[in-house]
């Protein structure tokens, strides 16, 4: 057991976004143990934007630059970089993360199209993929496909089984819920209209899930994304469980649009299917209002709490 298996790691993302505001803000609403979170920021960083109030732990990353709110620098992306490294490398009991910009880690020579794909490659070990869920309060969503163009989306029977399975374990173990319910999203309209607007349901999806029923795991046929969120709405707004453990959708906005229309910044996204869970608001980096402490820090408090 190392030193920090006890602790919650804090990055603080970009240092020209919110990140390090919304940081400093949550960590004072939440009057957490000081023992309890170690930050991996730079205190040059910290003390542009804030104060904290207790003597957290920090472990420092080299950042050379000058914080310069709202603008996307290469400096900027290699600290983005350098810190989520940082904290896979220490590995604490659980990993939040602060937004960071796709842009400025490219700028840094980090092509990446998100923090998700940098957690798999520095945690991932044998068969382990790191996967997408959004949660807020009784509602998940889970991503079968992430940050890629919609002409790039591709499905198998495959990867769908793998998936699905691995969610059920996995809202099984980390959140004791007993055979979940699942609900599948199609990714053609109408579910493709027995064919006629697209062949993806009869021939990849709707056979994954009969497989996935024949393993014991209580999910629906693909059903049409447009109406099949409107209980899970209803629900949320009436602070009850929506009517599914958890909706799955086959692409990134068919899953994000609902569950950020209903629950907006309250919601988190959460990295699954490795060692280690990790948690981050479901904003970005907000560059339009960096600098000016007006950020929400709702969705960083959301975050911490859903690893406590």
């Amino acid at each position: 057991m190392n030193n920090y298996s006890k602790k919650i790691g804090i990055t603080t993302g970009d240092p020209n976004g919110i990140g390090t505001e919304i940081t400093i803000k949550a960590l004072k609403a939440l009057d957490l143990p000081k023992d309890s979170i170690v930050l991996i920021s730079n205190r040059k960083i910290l003390d542009f934007y804030g104060k904290l109030d207790k003597d957290y732990e920090i472990i420092n990353i080299p950042f050379e630059g000058k914080v310069t709110p709202g603008i996307m620098t290469a400096e900027a992306g290699e600290f983005s970089y350098q810190s989520i490294k940082k904290v896979c490398e220490i590995r604490p009991k659980a990993i939040v993360t602060a937004p960071v910009a796709k842009n400025t880690l490219h700028l840094a020579g980090h092509k990446y199209n998100g923090q998700t794909e940098i957690l798999n490659e520095e945690l991932a070990r044998n068969t382990q993929h790191a996967e997408m869920l959004f949660v807020a309060n009784g509602f998940r969503v889970l991503l079968l496909t992430r940050h890629c163009a919609l002409k790039d989306i591709k499905l198998s029977k495959e990867m769908i089984i793998t998936k699905i399975s691995d969610l059920k374990d996995i809202l099984e173990k980390n959140f004791k819920i007993t055979k979940p319910k699942l609900a599948l999203c199609s990714l053609n309209p109408h579910a493709g209209e027995d064919g006629i607007l697209g062949r993806e349901e009869i021939e990849i999806i709707k056979p994954a899930v009969e497989e996935l029923i024949k393993l014991g795991i209580n999910i629906t046929n693909p059903l049409p994304a447009d109406t099949l969120f409107i209980n899970a709405g209803q629900a949320y707004f009436k602070n009850e469980n929506p009517p599914y453990d958890c909706y799955i959708a086959t692409y990134h906005d068919q899953g994000l649009i609902p569950i950020k229309t209903i629950a907006g910044d309250a919601t988190v996204n959460m990295t699954i299917g490795l060692d280690i869970i990790r948690t981050s608001p479901g904003h970005g980096t907000a560059f339009d209002i960096a600098g000016k402490n007006i950020a929400d820090e709702k969705g960083m408090i959301s975050a911490i709490k859903a690893v406590l």
